[in-house]
């Protein structure tokens, strides 16, 4: 239907008519304006519904029809039979008071799949002491994407308002909320018997009010809001009422947390369902979420009976949450009988009785315009991908990983495509797909380098590793890296040795090696433009400190490779000094549970290696500690992490990590890096192309086996 140049070009009007300013186009140019409008949406409703293959984001087409919706609304004479119209179809503040709450505000788990909703309706089951058939009833609401509140009445009256802060107490806010006009400022809670209560609810900003905002803000010439839950969130701290007035808070309220009668005594048990609640709070004038058909065509809240209806009603408002008038970024699953949900019980995160089912990353497309090469710490040269900025649930993205060749190659990601880009998690930028039928000869391949980027060095790989390194140690950009995360809050967390100061203060020929930021000179550093005296006093304070530092957070900073904050523990724990360890053998290490092979060998080639033992002798010389401290002899059990006494492998073409990215998470989780499948392996992480790694888990049946998402998921 559409030759290829076509399909360029219409993917390229696309983009200006999303993109690129347009102002308010006048009589004359809105028919040229709607025409095209047209031709783009047609275009793309064909590469949905005829070809199941979009090249853009449904969001971005929502935009598209809503500028032609727009036009049309202003120029109903240029309105056409065949137009696409007409087919029937922790936040506390310093400087704020801050209240405790009457109950805890707790989070939420998180869902992301059918499979994670099954396993949640089983647990509920499990732990009520349910029949494995039961049925269970669900309550089941939208998941707004806005500024979460606590309301206290008493004697009928509105008394107190406070954000989550915390989860135990939140920034006092009741100026503010008495400015939202959907929250009751007197109602009648006595009728109930209850002489005090506290709601849960969220404060939201409507979408189209939202763009009048930062319409306003633009032509003020001030910066805009990134999103409606920036713009929400921060009208709620706002310090004059005035101001979070003009912002056009809403609230929706979603939960009776506590309710009391006049003896203090709880009166929860005459509302003994989620939706009874609810109820009793909308009739009284509260906005809540409707039983009935909104916007979407979907009731805002269901009743569900059994977790297949869940899962039907969240799949039906994923693929409606754009046409919603608020932000969500998902579906509240909660148990509707409040004596089951006492029977599943609370961890100290998350109620055991609701869990939040996220809606797909957003997606947006733009072009890869070049490739830079970045040099880390341990000498891994990743490839960036410069993109055409994009904005993408709220941020502009320019700037995406592209992991390693093997990933370029497996995607046939070229300079000059096309690329459907994807948040993963709403977090991390991820290059989806290329959408090649767009190319037109001009694209070119990525080359991959074989000499480091920085110090010209050859490249090497290592036969169970999908990335490029470079070995020189003395590397410019490495020594960077490594003197950055030495300093990072997870290593030596020293104060002001940010990376910025610590780029300029080796520009300046200051830093070469560790050893150098505990030698620095702090007259000079004071005479530096930013700096003075104060400055560079407390930067040589922020120093004296670290130098006390117990030895794992030293060992941590080194950047030895697969050492993270647990191993850097269990290390520390076996020696009296830092130099110790260059007595070692291989074996001495691997007798340490958790410590395997690799990172045996890892670490035994730091400490024999002259120069580095040199540097950490220097740094003694200079005041820094190496010797075992209180801290350092806490047993192993003291580290914390969703993982810790866990082993864990990872194998195959990883899609949003690389393999060092992954291992590190999967460190700071306090699991062990294995290098190998064995009957010690307790999860192996698998992504594309898993091989032999993968047949030999399945054989051994005790390896619990996740995908990369179910791994981000649990970390």
């Amino acid at each position: 239907m559409y030759t290829a140049e076509a399909q360029r070009a219409l993917y390229e009007l696309s983009k200006t008519l999303l993109y690129a300013p347009q102002g308010i186009p006048s009589d004359e140019t809105a028919a040229e304006r709607m025409e095209n409008l047209r031709s783009v949406i047609r275009y793309h409703e064909w590469r949905y519904y005829a070809l199941n293959d979009p090249v853009i984001s449904d969001f971005e087409y929502d935009q598209l029809y809503k500028q032609l919706e727009a036009l049309e609304r202003q120029h109903p004479e240029l309105v056409v039979p065949d137009s696409p119209t007409q087919r029937v179809s922790s936040d506390l503040t310093e400087e704020i008071n801050q209240v405790a709450h009457l109950t805890p505000m707790l989070s939420l788990d998180n869902s992301y799949d059918a499979h994670d909703l099954f396993e949640f309706d089983a647990a509920v089951k499990r732990l009520a002491a349910l029949p494995p058939n039961a049925l269970v009833e669900y309550a089941v609401e939208p998941k707004f994407d806005g500024g979460t509140i606590a309301l206290v009445y008493e004697n009928d009256r509105l008394v107190r308002a406070a954000t989550r802060g915390n989860g135990l107490v939140g920034d006092e806010i009741t100026a503010n909320i008495r400015t939202v006009r959907s929250v009751p400022l007197q109602a009648p809670f006595s009728k109930y018997g209850i002489a005090k209560a506290e709601l849960r609810g969220e404060a939201i900003i409507r979408k189209d009010v939202f763009e009048e905002i930062n319409a306003a803000r633009q032509a003020a010439g001030e910066s805009l809001f990134a999103n409606p839950r920036n713009a929400a969130t921060g009208g709620l701290r706002m310090k004059d009422p005035k101001e979070a007035a003009s912002r056009g808070l809403e609230a929706f309220v979603y939960q009776l947390a506590y309710a009391v009668d006049a003896q203090g005594r709880s009166v929860l048990e005459k509302f003994p369902t989620h939706a009874e609640a609810l109820a009793m709070l909308e009739q009284i004038g509260f906005k809540v979420p409707l039983a009935q058909a909104g916007p979407t065509g979907l009731p805002e809240r269901r009743l569900c009976r059994g977790i297949r209806e869940v899962i039907d009603f969240c799949e039906a408002w994923q693929a409606q949450r754009e046409s919603y008038p608020y932000e969500i970024d998902g579906m509240v699953v909660k148990v509707n009988a409040l004596d089951v949900q006492e029977r599943c019980g609370y961890t100290a995160h998350h109620p055991r009785w609701a869990v939040a089912f996220k809606f797909k990353a957003k997606q947006a497309t733009t072009r890869l315009r070049d490739v830079e090469f970045q040099v880390g710490k341990t000498g891994a040269v990743t490839p960036v991908a410069k993109l055409e900025p994009v904005q993408l649930a709220g941020v502009t993205i320019q700037n995406v990983s592209l992991h390693n060749e093997d990933f370029i190659r497996s995607k046939d990601i070229r300079i000059g495509d096309y690329v459907l880009v994807e948040r993963a998690g709403d977090v991390i930028p991820y290059i989806v797909k290329v959408l090649d039928h767009l190319r037109d000869g001009s694209e070119r391949p990525i080359q991959f380098p074989s000499h480091c980027p920085v110090c010209h060095s050859p490249l090497v790989k290592l036969a169970d590793e999908a990335v490029w390194r470079c070995e020189n140690a003395d590397c410019e950009a490495q020594v960077l890296q490594r003197l950055i995360f030495h300093t990072s809050k997870n290593a030596m967390d020293i104060e002001g040795m940010g990376e910025s100061t610590i780029i300029r203060f080796y520009q300046l020929g200051w830093l070469r090696s560790i050893a150098d930021i505990y030698r620095l000179d702090y007259e000079k550093i004071a005479q530096l433009e930013g700096f003075g005296k104060k400055s560079a006093a407390n930067l040589r304070k922020a120093i004296e400190k670290a130098k006390q530092n117990p030895i794992h957070r030293l060992l941590n900073s080194l950047s030895i490779h697969h050492l993270g904050q647990k191993s850097s523990k269990l290390l520390a724990a076996q020696v009296e000094h830092v130099l110790d360890l260059a007595q070692w053998d291989l074996e001495r290490y691997q007798q340490i549970k958790d410590i395997g092979p690799v990172l045996a060998q890892n670490v035994y080639r730091f400490f024999h290696n002259p120069s580095n033992l040199e540097m950490l002798k220097t740094m003694e010389a200079l005041g820094v500690n190496l010797r075992q401290t209180a801290e350092d002899r806490r047993p192993s059990s003291a580290v914390e992490g969703p993982l810790v006494g866990r082993t864990i492998l990872f194998t195959g073409t990883l899609s949003t990590l690389t393999r060092e990215q992954a291992e590190a998470r999967a460190a700071a989780a306090g699991a062990t890096i294995a290098s190998g499948v064995s009957k010690n392996l307790n999860i192996l992480v698998v992504g594309e192309k898993a091989g032999s790694k993968l047949r030999k888990a399945q054989e051994l049946g005790t390896v619990e086996i996740w995908t990369e998402e179910e791994f981000l998921k649990r970390i």
